[in-house]
């Protein structure tokens, strides 16, 4: 039967903890395990077991949404766990790519988040954004902010989401959680209509079209503290993407409202630890402080690197300072640092000059 199937497809995922599972035709299933694929030692699938692998996971809405548009995401849950699911149409077939959400929400220790990361939760307003490129552990990042909030302040948390992936019970703070396509038709709408439910607090999924970054800022204008992400991999690029999506008419002032409302930014990267004990995250961390703003609205984003360097007291640094700390303890290779750096042959100079501790070496 396919539902034995996928359940035991999805049980193997859950037991060998991988990220993700991908069932595409003209290839086994396969896994995706410390940031390596790795296909499963069984038959090679064929177009139907794909269709029929679909069909035995897929609500109806969804079926439906991807004989319209070809593609559709949904989450559902299974064995205790979680998943996020994107089906598409390629070459004429089926193929579906499975996350799984770990059930467990992480401390910001447990992240290695900078401690000033708490204080800018408290804030009663402005935008709060996370950054990095997909699958590089945004989500779990903005749920662990979810949820210091709701287990340390009485607010009202709205959440906006496309799907829901981490669910939040209702501790200190009220959580009502929105998914896109279920419960309202678009992040843009949902931000306009969560003004009049009375938030303190607004987690936008994804910053994905102008009418969302509009809503988003006029949102930390008025009184809330909005989180979002973005698909950016350093705090400079993550301003210049906000403002470059407006009319060129409108950029200065675009600037000069960001500049009052972001509160700080986090550019994350998640990479393979060298003792095989899964995954590291890399961070570059910009708090908008009197300097940065300034640089902001007066389109001197270029200078922002530097700021955050002139930054280390308040927990600021850069992608890449982290990557070298990191190589140089020896959690992660000079590979993966060179790889995800933002100046690889910067990167690639200073990785040559680092003595690695002997234990780093075994």
């Amino acid at each position: 039967m396919p539902s034995m199937q996928i359940d035991s497809l999805l049980e193997t995922c859950i037991r060998q903890g991988a990220s993700d599972l991908h069932l595409h035709v003209g290839r086994p299933p396969t896994l995706r395990l410390m940031g390596r694929l790795r296909p499963l030692k069984t038959k090679v699938l064929e177009p139907e077991d794909t269709m029929e692998l679909m069909k035995a996971i897929t609500p109806e809405r969804a079926q439906q949404e991807l004989q319209e548009q070809g593609g559709t995401d949904f989450g559902f849950e299974f064995g205790g766990g979680r998943f996020r699911t994107a089906v598409f149409h390629q070459k004429g077939n089926i193929s579906l790519s499975l996350r799984l959400i770990p059930q467990k929400l992480l401390s910001f220790e447990q992240i290695g988040l900078p401690d000033i990361v708490k204080s800018l939760c408290r804030r009663p307003r402005g935008l709060f954004l996370v950054t990095g490129p997909t699958g590089s552990g945004k989500t779990t990042t903005m749920a662990s902010m979810v949820d210091y909030i709701n287990d340390n302040f009485d607010r009202h948390i709205i959440t906006i989401e496309d799907p829901i992936e981490y669910f939040h019970q209702h501790k200190k703070s009220m959580v009502n959680q929105r998914e896109v396509g279920v419960d309202v038709p678009s992040f843009s709408e949902a931000l306009r209509r969560s003004l009049r439910m009375d938030p303190d607090v607004i987690l936008v999924g994804e910053l994905r079209d102008l009418e969302t970054i509009e809503a988003a800022l006029r949102a930390a204008e008025t009184g809330h503290l909005v989180f979002g992400t973005l698909h950016t991999t350093n705090a400079q690029g993550t301003v210049t993407r906000i403002v470059d999506q407006f009319p060129v008419n409108q950029q200065e002032q675009i600037r000069i409202q960001l500049a009052s409302v972001m509160i700080g930014v986090i550019c994350q990267a998640l990479i393979p630890r060298t003792d095989a004990r899964g995954m590291v995250a890399a961070f570059e961390f910009m708090l908008v402080n009197n300097a940065i703003a300034n640089l902001i609205r007066e389109n001197k984003v270029f200078r922002i690197p530097s700021s955050i360097q002139t930054g280390k007291k308040y927990g600021m640094r850069l992608l890449d300072e982290h990557l070298l700390e990191l190589y140089t303890k020896g959690i992660i290779s000079g590979q993966d640092a060179i790889d995800r750096s933002q100046s690889p042959s910067e990167m690639m100079a200073k990785v040559q000059d680092v003595e690695l501790p002997p234990e780093a070496l075994e």
